[in-house]
């Protein structure tokens, strides 16, 4: 199935033209960015919202509302992808996020309808992320050659940035000048940008070797994903070095950061230097790999940074002042940042096209749907053990994931096609 009129020639047919010189990229990823500081702005205007209808905790529950349906949704959500086209499934759900966030702008506005509303609106958004980050993450494949996708990552991770960056300031001075619904608002018309840029979009056919059998049950065609997966020799150890990365790295950079800035005195304005810091060093992985388009041994860099950056990640708990773990942080950020693109241009590049929905699903799940989940239990864990001991377990455990990498031959040996 195409995704619609536009597609272009079979990939593969003629020379892909480089990422950054590439009209119908810039299209996409300008969607993208703009996408992206819509949903920055959205959870700004969440949290204020929440906290000036509710309790703390009341607030609490608000923002972690949508990652239930995210988790139990993403994987289907992958097969929506595949099903109906990465292009399709972008654009539907970019307007119904659009359409709910609107929605929700219009009626704080109107009234005070309470913590209900909010509510709502956080489990839509996470129903919706379950289909569209799957589509996301498929969609790159389908617009350039293999050889550019590497390239592709390093531009997505610096929009992914900038959005980060500039969404908090946006956010809060939509705040200031009009509260939430002036903030909701301006999140929805930054979506809404994105949907005329997407439908400007072309695609390419897959190739004949990836084109998808006839659908079966939505179940059928999610078991022929995880057995891609389980049978193929990179994406199944990449699979589990992705989980363990990710389930060793949330926590402390999230829940545990938190509280390592307020038992050392550095405040809120001391973390917001740590993030920084590890902002920058990540921007800096994304422009590398942006710039050069390909690093030689992609599975021997994934491995080796994962490790590595998981002594960083320990270390942050063992920093005596704020410098030191900014800069720390700095090392953090460009370490995860490089092995967390190596990673994804492996997945774009190894899994067959036709399966790329359900295998960025699959990725996804633990990073966005699993380990959001987890935060409370490395509350708690800080709370009983201490920082240092929970930092050490979660370092370990990240660095399993570089373990995994550089133990198995056929993913330490892995390469992006030149």
């Amino acid at each position: 199935m195409t995704d619609s009129g536009t597609a272009v020639s079979r990939a593969g047919t003629t020379p892909a033209l480089p990422a950054h010189r590439d009209g119908n990229i810039r299209r996409w990823l300008t969607a993208y960015t703009s996408s992206m500081l819509g949903d920055n702005i959205y959870y700004l205007a969440l949290s204020w919202a929440a906290v000036r209808s509710g309790t703390p905790a009341q607030a609490g529950l608000v923002m972690s509302a949508s990652a239930l349906p995210r988790a139990v949704l993403m994987l289907g959500g992958g097969v929506v992808a595949d099903r109906f086209g990465p292009r399709r499934v972008v654009i539907g759900s970019d307007a119904v996020r659009c359409a709910a966030v609107l929605a929700v702008a219009a009626l704080l506005s109107l009234t005070r309808p309470g913590l209900w509303l909010l509510t709502v609106l956080a489990l839509v958004f996470g129903a919706v992320d379950a289909v569209f980050v799957p589509a996301v993450g498929a969609l790159p494949r389908r617009l350039t050659g293999k050889d550019q996708l590497g390239r592709v990552q390093g531009m997505r991770g610096l929009a992914i940035r900038f959005a980060a960056v500039v969404g908090a300031p946006l956010g809060g001075l939509g705040v200031a000048f009009g509260g939430a619904p002036a903030a909701f608002a301006l999140a929805g018309l930054l979506i809404a940008v994105s949907v005329p840029l997407l439908v400007s979009v072309r695609v390419r056919d897959l190739p004949p070797d990836d084109a998808p059998k006839a659908p079966g049950s939505a179940w059928s065609d999610l078991k022929a994903g995880l057995r891609h997966i389980r049978g193929h020799r990179v994406l199944a150890p990449l699979m589990l070095a992705i989980a363990l990365g990710d389930l060793g790295f949330v926590g402390p950079l999230n829940v545990g950061l938190t509280l390592l800035a307020d038992r050392r005195g550095w405040g809120a304005s001391g973390m917001g230097w740590v993030l920084a810091g590890f902002g920058v060093g990540a921007g800096a992985a994304s422009l590398l790999l942006a710039v050069r388009g390909r690093l030689p041994r992609a599975g021997l860099v994934a491995g080796c940074t994962i490790a590595v950056g998981s002594v960083a990640v320990g270390a942050l708990a063992y920093t005596p002042t704020l410098v030191a773990a900014v800069d720390t942080a700095l090392l953090v950020g460009l370490l995860t940042g490089l092995s967390g693109a190596m990673c994804g241009a492996l997945l774009q590049t190894q899994a067959d096209s036709a399966y790329l929905g359900r295998v960025t699903a699959v990725s996804s799940l633990v990073s966005l749907g699993l380990t959001p989940l987890s935060m409370p239990f490395a509350a708690a864990a800080i709370g009983a053990w201490g920082l240092r001991p929970v930092y050490v377990v979660s370092a370990a455990v990240c660095g399993l994931g570089g373990v995994v990498a550089l133990a198995v031959p056929a993913l330490r040996t892995a390469e992006l096609p030149r």
